[in-house]
């Protein structure tokens, strides 16, 4: 596996110089200042490459940017509404900008209106430790108390719409705000930061788009963009939602490995792939996660290996983001099943064999707390679980060699 390690660009305040002590071998970055929508330039590209390749002093770092975390699909183009056809030429365009610089992996979402969604984004551990976390009774206060979306009552079972009752009831004003704010944080570094009117309006233009119909609308998009990347070489990996099921009453369509086989098998070419992301698909109990990898693992092109913890059983839960070895995923079976991956691609001579990897979210310690990083993306934290995973890597590797009867 190829260790990267997402960075947000010059305001994040996890430094080049952090990354670089932290061993990693590439970046995993994106325009986030740009609107959806806008060509990334070369300039621009230009400008994010040569703010990686410097620590602060001016001298190399020796990264590179090498995955694209997101190019950001706009509502319209979800939704096929206004200017949703030049959105995609755009998107395009920048996808071929990409790659004359270098750029061959490009991660993005098909998600309605909130790229990711949690209630806590600091919820406090018993060991003093803080992590990002989804309560579906608090998201049910929000949804029917605070957005007041229509038929939100109805969306919760019986028992969830009551606890969610008495929920809100505790709940004083601030303790409102805060929860308001953390659902609609969306994505981490972006341009946008929605309201609670923004949302209303978003949810309000998806009133037409069933699940059949979003569906169609992603292949319609695949059909333009992935012969585009086949023919110049980029590797498009699709992100899995997150949480990995219906919310808002918005259709969620890649949330288990039928909806992943499906969108392969809907334009069925080798740059039309998966990110595989184990903390998302993990967040349902019927998502196998080495299971999934050694089934759908020659369109991976791309994988965020962390852990989430779920309260229960159902479906629709809540979940906490645990430490990359803890959680419910066998994570030193998932990168089992990835090491043996990355050997059948070197058997038959793939380019891509060493897959990206990137030690995704992370708890709060020691001076994470307190630095005011971006939510889930801790210097130590993902320091930490960067060190847990290359163990478990190394142990198998060894592993495998005296099985073959030669050194590690």
């Amino acid at each position: 596996m190829r260790q990267t390690w997402r960075w947000f660009g010059p305001q994040d305040r996890v430094s080049v110089d952090d990354m670089r002590q932290a061993g990693v071998q590439g970046v995993v970055s994106a325009l986030h200042h740009l609107p959806t929508g806008a060509i990334w330039t070369p300039e621009e590209i230009a400008k994010r490459q040569e703010a990686i390749g410097l620590m602060r002093d001016g001298q190399p770092s020796g990264l590179a940017w090498e995955v694209v975390e997101s190019l950001p699909v706009s509502e319209a183009i979800k939704t096929q509404t206004g200017d949703w056809r030049a959105h995609v030429e755009n998107w395009i365009t920048s996808m071929r900008n990409l790659r004359d610089a270098g750029i061959d992996v490009i991660c993005y979402n098909f998600m309605p209106v909130l790229d990711w969604t949690r209630t806590d984004l600091a919820w406090r551990r018993p060991s003093g430790a803080t992590c990002m976390r989804f309560d579906f009774t608090d998201f049910a206060a929000f949804d029917i108390h605070i957005l007041q979306r229509r038929g939100a009552a109805e969306d919760f079972p019986d028992d969830v719409r009551e606890a969610a009752d008495r929920r809100i009831a505790e709940m004083d004003d601030a303790q409102r705000e805060a929860l308001a704010g953390n659902v609609v944080f969306g994505l981490p570094g972006a341009a946008e930061r929605f309201s609670l009117q923004d949302v209303r309006d978003l949810l309000d233009s998806y009133a037409p788009v069933t699940d059949a119909v979003l569906r169609r609308n992603f292949h319609d998009f695949l059909e333009q963009v992935a012969p585009a990347a086949q023919e110049i070489g980029v590797r498009l990996c699709c992100h899995p939602d997150d949480p990995p099921f219906s919310l808002l009453g918005l259709p969620r369509i890649m949330s288990t490995e039928a909806d992943y086989a499906e969108r392969m098998a809907a334009v069925d070419l080798p740059a039309n792939g998966i990110t595989l992301c184990a903390g998302s698909l993990g967040a349902r109990p019927d998502n196998d996660l080495p299971g999934m990898m050694a089934r759908l693992g020659d369109r991976v092109h791309f994988l965020h290996l962390r852990n989430v913890r779920r309260d229960g059983d159902a479906i629709r839960g809540s979940f906490f983001e645990d430490e990359h070895l803890g959680g419910q995923t066998d994570m030193v079976a998932l990168v089992d099943a990835v090491l043996a991956e990355e050997a059948r691609r070197r058997a038959t001579g793939r380019a891509d064999a060493e897959i990206p990897m990137r030690p995704d979210h992370g708890q709060d310690i020691l001076d994470d707390i307190g630095r005011g990083g971006q939510p889930g993306y801790p210097a130590i934290g993902r320091l930490k679980g960067l060190a847990e995973l290359r163990g478990v890597e190394m142990a198998l590797r060894y592993r495998d060699a005296l099985k073959e009867g030669g050194a590690a």
